[in-house]
């Protein structure tokens, strides 16, 4: 039986106790976070998602670690003290200024150039596993913030738009945990 039977078979939440408990399926997360003054997401040329002064996150999912990392990367981005203090010093989190989030998928974060000038994107996670994936960070970091997070969809044709603040951008992998 396969990810894609699983989950429409059981819930949400029974597949990713099933995927923490067993081991059956592993993902890596990979994210790309930009602070930034706004952001914020059209399709087809409507407005479906923005924010104000916070975080906008680009997650790839690719199948290789653990459910953990879910958890990992969440409280990780949450806790990131890189919003200025009253010294200019980055030192204050999300939490500490009640940023937004921003969150995003984007499968294109696992590209390969290895080979040719066009890339591969075999190392992410289909979408039967990384749908339920995403759905689940999704929840983890509203836990996390204590509040609603922005988001994008799954697959879609997006246009992102954002003020870069700073420039910050961070990039956090859950393979290399530094």
């Amino acid at each position: 039986m396969n990810f894609c039977t699983i989950s429409k078979i059981i819930s949400l939440q029974a597949l990713i106790y099933t995927l923490a408990h067993f081991h059956i399926s592993t993902l890596a997360l990979r994210a790309i976070i930009q602070r930034v003054t706004h952001a914020g997401i059209s399709i087809d040329g409507l407005l479906r998602s923005s924010i104000g002064r916070g975080l906008l996150v680009l997650v790839g999912i690719e199948d290789a670690d653990g459910v953990e990392d879910i958890q990992w990367i969440s409280h990780k981005i949450i806790q990131l003290r890189i919003f200025d203090d009253g010294e200019g010093v980055m030192n204050r989190s999300l939490l500490d200024t009640g940023g937004e989030i921003l969150l995003v998928s984007q499968f294109t974060l696992f590209a390969s150039t290895k080979k040719g000038n066009r890339p591969s994107y075999i190392r992410a996670s289909k979408p039967g596993i990384a749908i339920p994936l995403y759905e689940s960070l999704i929840a983890q970091m509203e836990r996390d913030l204590g509040r609603k997070i922005q988001t994008g969809v799954f697959g879609a044709d997006m246009k992102v738009e954002l003020l870069n603040d700073g420039p910050v951008t961070i990039l956090i992998d859950t393979k290399n945990k530094e």
